[in-house]
């Protein structure tokens, strides 16, 4: 029986292909700011626009987008006034977008199913109008991330020195959570809104296990990600098990593979370093 058969399992490969290209892509990012988290405050208010879309027969989809947006800027804009920390502005968006997401499902009058699967997930819940808009919000991911990646870059490593070159610094901080937010719905029906964070940072880390600078990093991040995704998915319908704690697990082997292997190379590298050291000490002796 061929996977490729069902409608369901080629828009749902799609969606992990999506999936696996532009969580990374925003990640390290992420990971570059040490906000490694940000998408799971980001996922938990997404449910609130999951919720609100299922209540108001409207796509779940572009509802989630357009709240995770709002929360994302709202966090930014809280963290860079320095009137509340970092990360109790990300404990708000956590407990306050699940609250409201059960909250609104609850006097929405159910329809819990539907909420679960974009919570945790699911490969069936994948429709064409889905597909359509992942599509396009991965567009403006990508083209983002990889498009404007030496502005940001610049500001992920030091803001400081960013402003002072003339970059819009604030401006990019907001793009980078607007970034994000849209990063998550595009996630939240393979991987699930519980679960996104992990792909926004695990194939980072794990490509930083093998390499040093940041478009190699970037590049190999996307590679994992998007194996991984198309792995855990075709595993979801040969197997019957949960697409996003398949997928997730799977970039976790793939993280503890690579830094086994990264042990013996680091190795050599600090061995190769001290020979160079030694000399160069020699020849300045020799002078």
């Amino acid at each position: 029986m061929d996977i490729l058969d069902y409608a369901f399992m080629q828009r749902a490969l799609i969606a992990a292909a999506l999936v696996g290209i532009t969580a990374p892509a925003i990640g390290t990012y992420l990971v570059q700011r040490r906000q490694a988290l940000m998408g799971d405050g980001l996922g938990h208010v997404a449910m609130t626009g999951v919720a609100l879309g299922l209540v108001l027969h409207t796509s779940p989809v572009w509802m989630a987008t357009l709240v995770s947006v709002l929360g994302a800027v709202g966090m930014e804009l809280i963290r860079a006034r320095g009137r509340t920390s970092g990360d109790v502005a990300l404990a708000m968006l956590f407990y306050g977008g699940l609250a409201g997401g059960v909250m609104i499902i609850n006097l929405g009058g159910g329809q819990t199913a539907s909420l679960l699967g974009s919570m945790f997930g699911s490969i069936t819940t994948v429709a064409a109008e889905d597909v359509t808009a992942m599509a396009i919000l991965a567009a403006f991911v990508l083209a983002v991330a990889i498009g404007l990646r030496r502005q940001l870059f610049a500001v992920c490593q030091d803001e400081e020195f960013a402003r002072v070159t003339g970059l819009p610094v604030r401006a990019l901080n907001l793009l980078i959570a607007v970034t994000a937010a849209v990063t998550v719905t595009v996630a939240m029906r393979i991987v699930g809104l519980l679960l996104v964070s992990a792909m926004l940072v695990i194939p980072v880390a794990a490509a930083q296990r093998l390499t040093r600078s940041f478009a190699t990093t970037l590049g190999l991040a996307m590679a994992i990600s998007l194996t991984v995704s198309l792995t855990g998915t075709a595993a979801t319908y040969y197997m019957d098990v949960p697409s996003g704690a398949t997928i997730v697990l799977l970039a976790i082997g793939v993280f503890m593979v690579l830094t086994a292997l990264s042990a013996p190379l680091a190795r050599r590298r600090a061995k190769a370093a001290r020979t160079a050291e030694e000399v160069c000490t020699r020849d300045d002796v020799k002078v």
